[in-house]
């Protein structure tokens, strides 16, 4: 596999990604609404915070009433439902204030029927045999750009540079990269980059991709494990599936971990739905293995409803957060200890052997300056017991969430509930 063409920026390696859906995460739906939340997602640990399309929303062919943030009207203007473009200048400099990076979604491969170039710019979509605008994948409310257009992907790159430039954004969350020519990234992040060094988050699992993107998504692996969870393959199906990721991608780049998005969410289930008890432990899953883990609106609540797509439909938020303390314990570890460095070369990640490695899956990741040892129950099967049989594993180490102590030098005996876990940290700096 080739090595990535572009260096990541250091604090993305021990990052995490809190995904923002603007319209139904307060009343208001607006920049200024959301602001006041900021210090409550600190607290959680969240670092990096990326915002869905906040472009305005094409009316022509609008599904539902409010239409899908991805159908994208104008690329250089935001939409009023959330606030002007000093709005969110605003919202940026509140969050760099507090120490977050900001990245918002960007749309490359269509926009929304009707967007603006559409009249000024005609030459730069496809069209189909009778002449007209379309979408190659059947999207009713969008059509495709030409990127076979020189003057097309110079506008499309100087609309990204605009956000770099006037709102002083962190990077981007690259909606369906895959369905664009991987050249261009590569050419819009090597112009961006003479403004200012980026964080690149591809919607894709194409390896070749990491040519131009820092991070790439892991959408087999949710779906790897819902079907864990549902009978439907094993404990060999889930090993196999990360061998593939350890090998097919390179050692550096950089995956993104998740349980549910707003995809997944409104369209095949809650994190609840799909996981049941199972919920919680594959989130220690994303926060703990070789990746970085990515947090959707509502779960700290947690969100326990499908969040409607093209209509008004607010998070229920009751003021509980039950939670918080759950992904706080989880974020602040991985921003923190070495051992949880994504995409780091310094850092190693061995599967730990145990007497139920069918239902037990244990692993530990090393680095000079300390280790993590996770054990998880991935059954329904109440009080686990297991003993670990692995030289990887000496010493002592402190459990993140309850601060018990376990010496596993000389005991080596271990218990997990139903979908249990532990996650037990050290330092040796």
């Amino acid at each position: 596999m080739k090595t990535a063409s572009f260096t990541p920026l250091e604090w993305s390696h021990s990052t995490n990604i809190y995904e923002v859906n603007l319209r139904q995460y307060t009343i208001e739906g607006s920049f200024s609404a959301f602001s006041k939340e900021l210090p409550r997602l600190r607290d959680m640990g969240v670092e990096v915070l990326w915002f869905m399309p906040i472009t305005p929303i094409a009316i022509e062919k609008r599904l539902g009433t409010l239409g899908s943030y991805y159908a994208c009207l104008d690329y250089t203007a935001t939409n009023p439902e959330y606030g002007t473009i000093d709005d969110f200048k605003t919202l940026v400099n509140d969050a760099h204030l507090q120490g977050f990076k900001v990245i918002i979604d960007w749309v490359a491969n269509h926009t929304g029927c009707g967007h603006v170039w559409t009249k000024t710019h005609p030459d730069y979509f496809r069209k189909n045999a009778r002449g007209e605008f379309y979408d190659k994948n059947g999207w009713e409310d969008v059509i495709d750009l030409d990127f076979d257009n020189p003057a097309m992907r110079h506008d499309l790159i100087e609309a990204m540079r605009f956000w770099v430039r006037e709102c002083d954004i962190d990077g981007f969350r690259c909606d369906m990269a895959m369905l664009v020519p991987l050249d261009f990234w590569k050419d819009a992040r090597t112009i961006l980059d003479q403004d200012k060094k980026l964080f690149w988050l591809a919607e894709c699992e194409d390896a070749h991709y990491h040519e131009a993107f820092d991070a790439t998504y892991t959408w087999e692996w949710m779906h790897k494990t819902e079907e864990f969870v549902k009978h439907k393959t094993d404990m060999h199906g889930l090993e196999s599936l990360l061998w593939k990721y350890s090998h097919h991608f390179a050692p550096t780049a950089i995956r993104a971990f998740f349980t549910t998005n707003h995809d997944e969410n409104s369209w095949n289930g809650t994190e609840f739905e799909k996981y049941g008890d199972a919920a919680k432990t594959l989130a220690v899953f994303s926060a703990t293995w070789n990746g970085i883990p990515l947090v959707y609106s509502g779960q700290e609540l947690p969100n326990l409803k499908r969040l409607k797509f093209f209509d008004k439909d607010p998070i229920d938020w009751n003021g509980r957060y039950e939670l918080h303390d759950f992904y706080k314990t989880l974020l602040t570890l991985h921003k923190t200890h070495p051992a949880l460095r994504a995409g780091d070369l310094q850092v190693t990640t061995h599967r730990v052997r145990t007497t139920n490695d069918k239902e037990i899956f244990a692993f530990i990741r090393k680095h000079d300056q300390g280790e993590v040892l996770v054990l998880l129950n991935l059954s329904a099967h109440q009080k686990h017991s297991f003993t670990i049989h692995d030289k990887f594993v000496r010493g002592a180490f402190k459990e993140v969430f309850d601060g018990s102590i376990q010496d596993f030098t000389h005991d080596h005996n271990s218990c997990l509930p139903a979908w249990g876990y532990k996650v037990y940290a050290r330092n040796t700096y």
